[in-house]
């Protein structure tokens, strides 16, 4: 299993972010994680696609490849803005099923525009959202916190969760040879992330436990270290 840490820039110093991403992807992020929140699905207010298309250019490593922009809409309607982000330069947008009436269109949206495509479940939302749709999915987001704000502790029902979906996607995998992601954001952190993978995670986004620290490389190294275990 090829794992993949996510840092969430929401918990970056937004006066430096080009510097933050850049600094981030030095210490070995694979993807740049954006929390789009709109006071409205969410109770908070964050980013949108003019931030997206401006942090872009920094998204490289040394060597010119581009690190991939994953981009988590905790907006409602959801249909408006996909395109928006499309063109600023993100490379997967997530969505939650509450967030749209026609699920298959927004998933079927996002492709068309060139993005792969993600859905996103709260602690409290069920997986059955994924019965009509697994074959449009290219990603599946657990979320261990309930959205909004960030720093908050991991909810252990998430481990559960997680292990179900992983048995939906070892299915679909089996049936169509698809590569599908199993993402989770919410207070993982170098403590947690080892057993978060047991369960059957391969992508995790962290913000605060790896901007809130003095050294990305050192953080960001340690939570490989901790993964390395999850394959014994």
């Amino acid at each position: 299993m090829t794992f993949r840490i996510a840092p969430s820039i929401l918990s970056a110093d937004f006066s430096q972010l080009g510097e933050e991403v850049g600094a981030v992807i030095a210490a070995g992020a694979d993807l740049i994680h954006f929390d789009v929140m709109d006071n409205h699905f969410v109770p908070n207010l964050t980013i949108g696609p003019m931030v997206c298309e401006a942090v872009r250019p920094h998204s490289k490593r040394v060597d010119g490849s581009k690190i991939p922009i994953d981009v988590h809409l905790m907006v409602k309607p959801v249909d408006r803005i996909v395109p928006d982000f499309a063109k600023a330069g993100a490379d997967i947008i997530s969505f939650h099923p509450e967030a749209s009436d026609h699920i298959d269109r927004t998933l079927a949206l996002i492709r068309e525009n060139g993005c792969k495509a993600g859905l996103v479940f709260n602690p409290a939302t069920p997986l059955s959202y994924l019965d009509h749709v697994m074959d449009k999915v290219d990603l599946i987001l657990i979320m261990s916190v309930n959205p909004g704000f960030g720093g908050q502790k991991f909810i252990p029902s998430a481990l559960a969760k997680l292990a179900e979906a992983k048995k939906r996607i070892t299915a679909e995998v089996a049936k169509s040879g698809r590569e599908i992601w199993l993402e989770v954001d919410g207070g993982v952190k170098t403590e947690n992330i080892a057993d978060i993978a047991r369960a059957g995670a391969d992508t995790f986004v962290a913000g605060s436990a790896i901007f809130g620290q003095a050294d990305y490389l050192a953080t960001i190294s340690a939570m490989r270290g901790e993964l390395a275990k999850a394959r014994v």
